[in-house]
């Protein structure tokens, strides 16, 4: 088999979001680790993997709800590849025949956002509860054993700010009597 069967064999590789298409849900990768290139005269040479065009994105999703979030550029993900061609469950869904004969191509990845390189690591990960959260380390949301924190400067309900929301006392009672934010 040699090292040009091993150099052909694709398993997973990180790389990073050179654009997003969110009609098709699809990505554009550059794999983020090099190749080494041994030519028939042994000499070396290092060079960049193509870009991975329309890889499609693995997202939460299960139960006929979805979690989904802005995908943007320089984005890091995990690229997997499929065992075996995948085009025709790709554009058809259900269960399908091998298109071509490949294993483990370049071109049959699938993106897994959501994995990263120690100089993108979050900072204060908490260890106590669950977060939505930006990565500069604000906690939007903060869900802990029976309480739920919502962080927000500003905090709608169907297009309704309620940050400063305010209810005056119904008629009949006392003037002054209000509940809002505390």
């Amino acid at each position: 088999m040699g090292e040009k069967w091993g150099t052909d064999l694709r398993v997973a590789m990180p790389g990073i979001v050179q654009s997003f298409d969110p009609v098709e849900q699809t990505v554009t990768v550059q794999p983020s680790i090099k190749e080494r290139i041994v030519d028939g005269e042994g000499n070396v040479s290092i060079v960049n993997l193509p870009l991975l065009l329309d890889v499609p994105i693995s997202i939460p999703r299960a139960g006929g709800f979805a979690l989904t979030m802005p995908v943007k550029p320089g984005d890091e993900c995990l690229v997997i590849f499929s065992d075996m061609c995948m085009d025709a469950w790709w554009s058809q869904g259900g269960v399908q025949v091998q298109a071509e004969k490949r294993r483990h191509d370049l071109s049959d990845g699938f993106a897994i956002l959501g994995t990263w390189s120690q100089p993108r690591r979050l900072a204060d990960y908490s260890t106590t509860s669950a977060q939505l959260r930006s990565e500069n380390g604000s906690s939007l949301i903060d869900i802990k054993d029976n309480e739920i924190d919502i962080v927000s400067n500003t905090v709608k309900i169907n297009g309704v700010n309620f940050s400063n929301h305010v209810h005056m006392a119904p008629a009949g009672l006392p003037a002054g009597l209000t509940s809002g934010p505390s």
